[in-house]
């Protein structure tokens, strides 16, 4: 329930509008992981893209295209067993995958050129990657507690908390965050509830947030509404 990964054959031919180019990087423990690149001439910076938790890089590589459209290079990678990616998915290592990215952006890119973006699951990573870096920036859409905190919610007449293998503790990471912070998230998410921004913004220093409340926003439809779309603006 937790992971929805949508496999690609290994010779599948990407096609975006916009250039890019697709690489693998290597993960410590073996796993070839698969990502974009997109690339625009003289940049704003890039946007590091922690995707949610189904679909793969031809449906991702497409959402990505609003920040290329705001002239940002994009970089989006597959978790393990996503699309082309491959390896086993355990909690620690995606974390490790998630680092691997940061650090192939440095090669090319310095850290104030650097927005690190999660969407869902993704933010969790990218509250990790930005707790352990100094990025420009940390944007978050509808970002969660914990993982425990949405699973309680899912099923509070369970104590599911003793049988999670992943927890994806997000409060943690964000309280390590050095670099500015925008949340956006919708009062009628019922993935996860509205009340998980409120508590992490909480541990948030108030000078650093930007915590964009989008009434009447669901999980799924944030991008299209005004208030996501003027706020994002306004911050790239």
């Amino acid at each position: 329930m937790i992971f929805k990964p949508e496999s690609l054959p290994k010779d599948y031919v990407f096609e975006f509008k916009m250039p890019f180019q697709e690489f693998f990087l290597k993960s410590e423990d073996g796993a070839n992981l698969n990502a974009l690149h997109f690339k625009v001439e003289n940049s704003n910076g890039v946007v590091l893209y922690y995707h949610g938790n189904a679909g793969e890089l031809a449906s991702w590589g497409k959402v990505v295209q609003k920040f290329v459209e705001l002239n940002y290079d994009v970089v989006v990678m597959d978790y393990r067993g996503y699309g082309k990616s491959t390896g086993s998915i355990k909690e620690e290592p995606l974390y490790k995958d998630a680092q691997l990215f940061y650090e192939y952006l440095l090669q090319n890119y310095s850290e104030d050129e650097i927005v690190v973006y999660g969407r869902s699951l993704g933010t969790t990573f990218a509250a990790f990657v930005a707790s352990q870096n100094n990025p420009k920036q940390l944007i978050l859409e509808a970002p969660f507690y914990s993982l425990d905190e949405v699973a309680q919610n899912r099923f509070p007449i369970y104590p599911v908390r003793w049988f999670l293998k992943f927890h994806f503790p997000t409060y943690k990471f964000i309280q390590k965050v050095n670099c500015p912070i925008t949340i956006f998230h919708g009062t009628e998410d019922t993935m996860v509830k509205y009340s998980n921004s409120e508590k992490l913004s909480q541990l948030i220093r108030e000078e650093k947030l930007n915590f964009i409340k989008i009434p009447g926003g669901n999980h799924n439809n944030l991008v299209n509404t005004i208030e996501y779309q003027n706020g994002l603006d306004s911050i790239l």
